[in-house]
């Protein structure tokens, strides 16, 4: 590898599930690189470069790692079964070693010593059961285009599917003949030309039917939303338990005025919210739901995407769990169901990759609530967002998170986190900083957040997530 072709690795904007920096300047372990070379190759393959700084901008600082790469790349393929290949740079500043991982087969996760591993900012962590499902299941059909109504003619797609509302989403004119319409359907895949009819796909069924009770197993996959008196689920308001009948892309707006319709009222907690009229955030309310929407694991049958709204919260569940650790929800992004995701986003239903989070965290901090919280099942993940309390009501477990996502939203957003930037997000005014700088110790004592340099003035202190 020339310096020329070192020159675009060093140049990265930061590292990713293809690309890991270390420096390893004096050495370093085989063990542990065996580990990263199976994570990277889970992913897809990558880089593992040794001899260079892992922050930008990056300087290469060498490395005398594995002075005999062709040992080290044969002891790789005996525990893993991998031909990696190697480079080396003889930059001016030292040695670079490059490592290139391939990608595992296709169908076959790649382990070591029983652990299915993939990364997680700068550490390893163990594979979840769907993100091995996902993998196990590659070549198969994805659930969305799989066939949920065959035999139909243009009549039958029309009386099954809402046609218009796709139109409508786009904003665009119905065309001028029915099957116009159906071709674009065609090309969007919710619909196959079958002969002289037509197949709708899972896609077109989730997305637009008219009533999922006419597509047999998706009849569950309709939002459950369930209204209840008080803060427990001892008494259903009024008889507010419904499911939704359309597809989430035909039917979503309604379904967000339904469950904002049914939200209690805001309260009066400062000058800047008194007119205000909802406890929740429109916008955080809307991401909440489209995630719940395009994360679920649809291949789940008897269950779908559930909304409970309680006096003092509000809950959504969808079925499976998140593919990425939780506490890595805000600032990363990797889809259940790209496909379906790619869909939703092209309609308006839900940000583009990797905002929803940055929005909803976004809107918790206007609205001065506190933190969300997420509750993991055994095969389920519930979202809770509470109303509004006041800093002296909060939890100490509520006070942490509510740190934590504020400095992972600076974090992704560029922005800094220190104790002017926590005085804004709990509304503490400025004679009060001491109360600020509480908190921010409390979350470094709780290894959530960390200072960006422990030796710095507490005036110019900064700090970022504990994995920055």
């Amino acid at each position: 590898m020339t310096i020329e072709e070192l020159q675009p690795l060093l140049l990265a904007r930061s590292e990713d599930e293809h690309l890991e920096f270390k420096e390893a300047k004096g050495g370093y372990d085989f063990e542990t690189l065996v580990n990263y070379c199976v994570a990277l190759a889970n992913e897809g393959g990558g880089r593992f470069v040794l001899g260079v700084t892992n922050a930008p901008p990056r300087r290469v600082v060498g490395t005398k790692a594995f002075e005999i790469p062709e040992r080290t790349v044969g002891g790789i393929f005996e525990r893993i079964h991998l031909k990696v290949r190697w480079h080396e740079a003889a930059h001016p500043e030292g040695r670079v070693l490059v490592f290139d991982v391939p990608s595992r087969p296709l169908g076959q996760p790649v382990h070591y010593n029983g652990r299915y591993l993939m990364r997680a900012g700068e550490e390893l962590v163990p594979m979840t059961p769907d993100q091995l499902k996902k993998i196990i299941d590659e070549g198969q059909p994805d659930f969305v285009d799989l066939l949920a109504k065959v035999g139909c003619g243009e009549a039958d797609v029309v009386t099954l599917l809402d046609v218009q509302s796709y139109f409508d989403l786009k904003k665009r004119p119905f065309p001028s003949t029915r099957k116009e319409a159906l071709d674009a359907f065609i090309q969007r895949g919710f619909l196959r030309a079958e002969g002289s009819g037509y197949a709708i796909t899972n896609l077109g069924a989730l997305l637009f039917a008219k009533r999922l009770p006419d597509f047999g197993d998706l009849e569950r996959k309709g939002v459950r939303v369930i209204v209840y008196e008080g803060p427990s689920k001892a008494k259903v308001k009024d008889g507010k338990d419904i499911t939704g009948q359309k597809g989430y892309a035909a039917s979503f707006e309604t379904l967000i005025a339904y469950i904002n319709d049914h939200l209690p009222a805001s309260e009066a907690i400062s000058t800047a919210l008194r007119t205000t009229t909802r406890a929740y955030p429109e916008k955080a309310i809307r991401e909440l739901i489209a995630n719940a929407i395009v994360h679920q694991d649809l291949t789940e049958k008897g269950t779908g995407v559930t909304v409970e709204i309680f006096e003092d919260r509000i809950e959504v569940t969808n079925p499976g769990l998140p593919i990425l650790p939780p506490d890595r929800l805000i600032d990363e992004n990797q889809s259940r169901n790209e496909r379906f995701a790619y869909a939703l986003r092209q309609l308006g239903i839900c940000e583009e990759r990797g905002h929803g989070m940055d929005e909803i965290v976004s809107s918790i901090e206007v609205f001065q609530l506190p933190p969300y919280v997420l509750r993991l099942g055994s095969r389920h993940t519930t979202f809770v967002l509470s109303k509004y309390k006041p800093l002296k009501a909060l939890t100490p477990e509520e006070r942490v998170l509510a740190v934590y996502q504020h400095s992972v939203l600076r974090y992704v957003t560029n922005g800094i986190t220190n104790n002017e930037s926590i005085r804004e997000r709990f509304k503490i005014e400025k004679q009060n900083a001491a109360t600020a700088s509480r908190l921010l110790k409390e979350a470094v004592a709780a290894k959530k957040i960390k200072p960006v340099d422990s030796e710095a003035a507490n005036k110019l202190m900064r700090y970022v997530p504990y994995w920055a």
